[in-house]
């Protein structure tokens, strides 16, 4: 089972910081120069753990009413196991508490899929972040309208079959 906490010591946080660097640094190419950045300072950040040992993380930015969850990474022995969605489910319920009026992400493509099934719908262009696709992801509270990204050749999902090439 995983247990997902709020990060609340610099030793946590070192943690929390070593699995970003291991996923998006050594494992995805990112520059460890842009990883690490200033909205770490003001972020809330997340850790998941499995038996005890941290095996993800997320953060949550608050600003301008506005949430945006980010830096979601899970190490690879532990990916399609819970963690991702344990990860997700708590940063959605941090941002709502916060009152904010939107909260929104940023996902790579191959996890567009596994964003939708949680509640998220794309809104806007591809775009290159840190040398990777992605696009931008807006979370719809259940019963809300849900504007979908309808422009003509356009795809605004991932196919199953992707998310399961993922994992």
């Amino acid at each position: 089972m995983t247990r997902v906490e709020e990060v609340v010591s610099q030793k946590e946080l070192k943690r929390v910081f070593s699995i970003r660097l291991r996923v998006f640094v050594r494992e995805q190419g990112v520059p460890e120069e842009i990883e690490l950045d200033r909205d770490d300072q003001r972020a809330t950040h997340l850790v998941a753990r499995i038996r005890g040992r941290a095996v993800g993380t997320a953060r949550v930015v608050v600003k301008n009413g506005r949430a945006k969850i980010g830096r979601m990474a899970v190490l690879k022995s532990h990916r399609c196991k819970g963690a991702g969605k344990a990860l997700l489910k708590r940063a959605i319920e941090f941002a709502r508490k916060s009152t904010v009026k939107t909260i929104y992400l940023h996902a790579q493509i191959p996890v567009i899929g596994f964003y939708e099934k949680m509640g998220f719908h794309c809104v806007g262009r591809l775009f290159m972040e840190a040398g990777i696709p992605h696009r931008k992801m807006v979370f719809s509270r259940p019963g809300e309208a849900r504007g979908r990204d309808r422009r003509p050749g356009r795809r605004a999902t991932a196919t199953s079959r992707s998310i399961r090439a993922h994992c």
